[in-house]
């Protein structure tokens, strides 16, 4: 791999290692989520990141409306970590080399599924 004709390879690796919040400035992710007017719920990672990306509030003892919030924001986070968790654990997905719009149907039939059950 130290060939000089590999530096795709490397420059993807590279990406690979590239932090969450890093990958999503790169992208314009954030901006985007503001442009739009869509509430994004993250950790405390994103903290600073832009009025439409809601993180916990940061301290070790939390008292009154503070530690509602971070109860409130675990809740609502913990139902799309399941839900990345559900569609890791499905093996089609893992496997599928299509377009994109293919996937896309793809994932809503899992979902589906998993609603259903």
């Amino acid at each position: 791999m130290n060939r000089s004709d590999d530096g795709d390879l490397r420059e993807d690796r590279r990406d690979a290692a590239t932090h969450d919040l890093t990958a999503a400035r790169t992208h314009g992710i954030p901006a985007a989520l503001a442009a739009d007017d869509i509430k994004c719920w993250a950790d405390k990672a994103y903290q600073g990141v832009g009025p439409a990306i809601r993180v916990p509030i940061r301290c070790k003892r939390l008292r009154g409306w503070r530690r509602r919030h971070n109860r409130d924001h675990a809740k609502i986070r913990s139902l799309g970590e399941r839900a990345m968790a559900i569609l890791k654990s499905w093996r089609l997905l893992r496997k599928l080399r299509c377009s994109t719009p293919r996937i896309t149907a793809a994932v809503r039939a899992v979902v589906a599924f998993e609603l259903a059950t």
